[in-house]
């Protein structure tokens, strides 16, 4: 079946549209969406089953099949009515078009969660050496709000795997970050989800935590100090034994400890036996 479409950015030109077997069609391997919210997709079939697929997907051929670029929920939702074709457009783009339309077009209809917003933008800068700012300009934010998104991901995956994003919202994640370690990080996970902390409680909490931890660095700091101290005070205290043995052995003997801004000083004089006086070694 052959039809035409106009798209209004390109007014003049029509693109076809083709009938295309769903199974023809292979998923976005750019695709920033890794969760599908069951409900709606179960809305958006009963929405295909009464109307029909209003706007027909986006794809491009590649050798004997096609790869979707825009519409993974249209065929999810046709698929589930048992549907065995989909209308579709048909576009040559290249790898780094396909990933930039793939991440607009989830940002703009459904919105992405706050990770798959940022390991998109982490892929387009990674596969596609874009800066930031150039992110920016295709998905229409401003560079700091591409740069906080790209924070989130400073998160350890261990951590991240374990964020119920129906309780953890962005603002719990950012909070996680003043965090340095994965396991305070996951305590305090624990602690939201056991005690239900919202965000301001959250916040509160981690900073509780890091005032607890910077005041156990300050006891840890002082206890070496005063262990260090300790130890000179033994050392000292061995040498002064010795000298007090060399003069019951009949040997005279000094020491002299003077106390220096960066060090101890100490100067032990043990004078040679007189002549005529018994010598204790031989």
């Amino acid at each position: 079946m052959w039809v035409h479409f106009n798209e209004g950015k390109n007014e003049g030109k029509t693109e076809q549209i083709r009938e295309l077997r769903i199974e023809s069609i292979r998923p976005n391997p750019y695709q920033p969406r890794q969760y599908f919210d069951s409900f709606q997709l179960e809305e958006l079939a009963q929405s295909i089953k009464e109307f029909g697929v209003i706007q027909p997907v986006i794809v491009r051929e590649k050798g004997n099949y096609y790869e979707l670029i825009a519409g993974e929920r249209r065929i999810r939702a046709s698929l589930s009515l048992g549907k065995k074709t989909i209308p579709a457009i048909i576009k040559n783009l290249s790898n780094q078009e396909m990933a930039e339309i793939a991440l607009i077009e989830n940002l703009q209809r459904e919105g992405l969660n706050f990770l798959e917003e940022a390991e998109g933008y982490l892929r387009l800068i990674s596969e596609f050496n874009l800066t930031q700012e150039e992110v920016a300009r295709r998905v229409g934010k401003s560079q700091s709000a591409i740069a906080n998104k790209l924070r989130l991901l400073k998160l350890s995956p261990t951590i991240r795997e374990k964020l119920d994003l129906e309780v953890i919202t962005e603002r719990h994640a950012r909070a996680l970050l003043r965090l340095l370690s994965t396991e305070l990080q996951a305590l305090a996970l624990e602690e939201i989800y056991k005690k239900g902390l919202n965000v301001r409680e959250t916040e509160a909490f981690i900073a509780e935590q890091l005032a607890l931890q910077e005041k156990v660095l300050k006891n840890n700091k002082e206890k070496h100090i005063v262990r260090i101290f300790t130890d000179i005070r033994l050392y000292l205290n061995t040498l002064r034994s010795a000298v007090a043995a060399i003069k019951e052995a009949g040997l005279k003997v000094n020491m002299l400890e003077k106390d220096h801004d960066n060090h101890i000083e100490v100067l032990i004089k043990i004078y040679k036996p007189q002549s005529g006086r018994k010598r204790l070694f031989k």
